[in-house]
């Protein structure tokens, strides 16, 4: 295929692409990043070698290419303990508030391969909370969701786990969580057996649980501000009262209306927590 079809994708296009998505497949990006949307969009066609023409058709009359399609389009790259200042933070100044409880549940929005769920479950271990937590990760992608659910990484991301580990500050190394296999690594069945991972859609689907933390790290930066809004809304209604929400290092709540309903925690990796009832 001519790299010009791709090149020559216009904003027309996009937009007709995102009708199209909604219609038939009820997913709506409309308020997604037009930006990112597009390159996401870019990169799908280059790589199954499709014009526009072919694209659309495909996202009509094949499901199974929509479900490749989506993984493109809402694929997040994770690996644990990524800013490690930012657990840090979780540690010093969010812990010692949700040992409070006497069952502590954190939701992981958007947790991808399930890095982020386990961080914080050595975490919430290392601060002495092992038998009063449960975390649930969610994702629109099944297939990530499949990998979360394994817990197994390569060597290759385990290394770089350790890096970041070190700069936390926990005791220890990151390998102390996970059973060591030929080539690859297990994380440590200790640590899965306080989690779920299940399909959840933060644009369409409900409030399914309350929550003393919800962590939803670098998923906002594809959303515009009017999508932001609605999720933080669903997010709202799914913490607890003081409940915690994290977002990412890129991110922060910039509506007015929501900058009333939580307080700044961490300003500089934005933790935030729930005023009011």
């Amino acid at each position: 295929m001519d790299t010009h079809f791709t090149d020559n994708i216009n904003t027309a296009q996009i937009g007709d692409l995102v009708d199209l998505i909604k219609k038939i497949h009820g997913f709506d990006f409309s308020q997604y990043s037009k930006a990112s949307f597009k390159r996401r969009v870019v990169r799908v066609m280059q790589l199954k070698k499709l014009d526009y023409v072919d694209l659309k058709q495909l996202l009509v009359n094949n499901e199974d290419f929509f479900y490749d399609f989506l993984k493109e389009i809402t694929v997040n790259v994770t690996e644990m303990f990524r800013d490690p200042l930012f657990y840090k933070s979780v540690y010093k100044d969010v812990i010692p508030y949700l040992s409070s409880y006497q069952h502590i549940k954190l939701w992981s929005a958007g947790c991808s391969t399930g890095e982020e769920v386990y961080s914080l479950a050595i975490l919430l271990q290392a601060a002495g909370l092992k038998n009063k937590y449960f975390i649930y990760g969610t994702d629109v992608n099944a297939d990530v969701l499949n990998v979360a659910r394994k817990g197994i990484y390569t060597l290759r991301k385990i290394k770089s786990f350790a890096e970041s580990y070190q700069l936390t500050g926990l005791p220890g190394s990151v390998t102390d969580h996970f059973t060591m296999m030929y080539d690859a690594a297990s994380i440590r069945t200790e640590l899965k057996q306080n989690t779920l991972f299940s399909l959840h859609n933060l644009i369409s689907d409900q409030v399914f649980n309350e929550f003393q933390m919800i962590s939803c790290r670098n998923v906002f930066i594809y959303f515009e501000q009017e999508l932001q809004e609605k999720i933080l809304d669903l997010f709202y209604r799914s913490l607890c009262p003081l409940g915690f929400l994290c977002l990412g290092s890129k991110e922060t709540i910039r509506s007015e209306s929501f900058k009333r309903k939580f307080k700044v925690i961490n300003k500089k990796e934005n933790i935030y927590q729930k005023v009011g009832i």
